[in-house]
């Protein structure tokens, strides 16, 4: 069982910026394409980025794209969602999740969200002034 950690979630103020984390504490993540979700309440879940073995493979949702930058440390098994420019909008509960079917990611990933087996618990953001 692969159990994934989000962590860096928080209330912040319009224009701010937030780090979240994604750890696997017992499972090398590596290998595998890595992807963040968000969640808004009363809305449907969203694709936000997606990471692959090759830290160059990245993805971005359109909304958050050239806000948001997704990174990963495979020397700490670490995968990263720097949150640049937050907005009101951006309110959700964001998640990570694990595609052990894939090593990249590409256009169709965040469509392929039943390919991610594994989710971590999520992790609350709040824009707010």
């Amino acid at each position: 069982q692969v159990r994934l950690v989000e962590s860096g979630g928080g209330l912040v103020q319009p224009g701010g910026s937030l780090r979240l984390s994604c750890a696997a504490p017992s499972f090398t993540l590596d290998y595998y394409a890595i992807g963040w979700y968000r969640q808004a309440p009363g809305g449907e879940r969203e694709g936000v980025s997606c990471i692959g073995y090759d830290v160059r493979n990245t993805f971005y949702s359109d909304s958050v794209k050239g806000r948001f930058t997704i990174s990963r440390d495979n020397a700490k098994h670490t995968v990263y969602l720097q949150m640049d420019g937050l907005r009101p909008e951006d309110t959700a509960v964001y998640y990570c999740a694990a595609n052990l079917l894939r090593s990249r990611c590409d256009t169709d990933s965040f469509a392929r969200a039943h390919e991610y087996a594994y989710w971590g618990q999520g992790t609350q953001v709040t824009v707010s002034s």
